[in-house]
């Protein structure tokens, strides 16, 4: 983040108003989070086509009542300024989003990054173990050690004894 000595941001332009409006920007976030999650729902736009109705009609029917005659230029002004105040809205409602799945796909990266870390290493360590395991002698190996040394003792005794002839003196 961009600042300066005296604690004022670079990236951000200087405010030269004296009257100072202090709005959390996290709170005006998540209302405008509120406002635009409630203009993509049916339940908006089924009031907003009853409100229309009714408008068009007491401006139709209600002859006492029209307020706004036919070509409804109020009505369009207000859906004018609707859509004025709307799209921001939603423009930043969609940044904060945004910005959160910046901030998730950051951690997913650094998770995958010390998943694959973890993983090499664990590689390295069982390839190890694989190599130990090879050099270290098995019950298979030791049973047929164990077979020639007895068959190597057995062989050696009969060579190993002398002819003896029974003499008579």
């Amino acid at each position: 983040m961009p600042e300066l000595t005296s604690g004022r941001r670079l990236d951000q332009p200087r405010s030269q108003s004296r009257f100072k409006l202090n709005i959390d920007p996290d709170t005006f976030g998540r209302l405008t989070e509120r406002v635009a999650r409630f203009l993509g729902t049916g339940k908006y736009l089924f009031w907003q086509t009853l409100l229309v109705f009714v408008w068009i009609l007491l401006n139709l029917f209600a002859v006492s009542l029209q307020w706004d005659p036919y070509p409804f230029i109020l009505l369009n002004l207000a859906f004018s300024t609707q859509a004025a105040y709307a799209a921001p809205l939603i423009l930043l409602a969609q940044n904060r989003q945004d910005d959160r799945d910046r901030v998730s796909l950051d951690e997913d990266r650094n998770r995958a990054a010390q998943t694959k870390a973890d993983t090499e290493y664990l590689a390295r360590e069982l390839a190890a173990l694989r190599l130990a395991v090879g050099e270290v002698a098995t019950r298979d190996y030791l049973r047929g050690e164990l077979d020639r040394l007895r068959e190597d003792l057995d062989v050696q005794p009969r060579k190993a004894k002398p002819n003896r002839t029974p003499t008579g003196s």
